[in-house]
């Protein structure tokens, strides 16, 4: 298995209580969709090396965990490792819900502006993540954000958006300067 065909569920943070037990941040929407799981891999220098544990709590984005095959020090030294899953085990979204990896390459069609690109990357900012869009070269950043993102067709890998208004203009260079 190879990074490229997984996601990033979360990190293994610390070790907890005395029983060789870890803690788990599950960086996900829906954490307790993941109350069952127990295997994942776990990143050690570029390598995904799978590992099996059972989830003995669960806390929000916080999960205790028990490993299987690991002494408490062996468990302990994974602290600060990342935690992957195969892409197809991710919950299947709909409507305008999308996963960032899922649109890269979606042609982006603005109400106002018609066909202003392809979606080369999701850029996670901590405030917010930004589309970025090439139109001719040119880089594009479009807010993700509900008010913007307007429709996403995943069979004709199209997103329809409402670019804020001057947005497109202030990329493409064609401001309107007369007051």
């Amino acid at each position: 298995m190879e990074i490229k065909d997984c996601y990033c569920l979360g990190r293994v943070t610390k070790p907890w209580g005395v029983k060789g037990q870890m803690m788990f941040f599950l960086d996900v929407d829906t954490p307790e969709d993941y109350a069952e799981l127990d295997s994942a891999f776990v990143d050690i220098k570029g390598h995904l090396v799978p590992h099996f544990f059972h989830v003995d709590s669960l806390n929000g984005n916080k999960a205790v965990v028990t490993f299987e095959e690991l002494t408490a020090e062996q468990a302990a030294a994974l602290a600060g490792h990342d935690l992957y899953l195969p892409l197809d085990l991710l919950p299947k979204l709909d409507g305008n819900r999308f996963y960032f990896h899922e649109v890269i390459g979606f042609r982006v069609i603005d109400e106002t502006h018609g066909d202003i690109g392809v979606i080369e990357q999701v850029i996670e900012y901590p405030a917010q993540p930004l589309l970025q869009v090439m139109k001719n070269g040119t880089e594009i950043l479009i807010p993700v954000i509900d008010e913007v993102i307007k429709s996403v067709d995943r069979e004709q890998k199209i997103m329809h958006i409402a670019a804020p208004n001057g947005l497109i203009e202030l990329y493409l260079g064609k401001i309107n300067t007369e007051c």
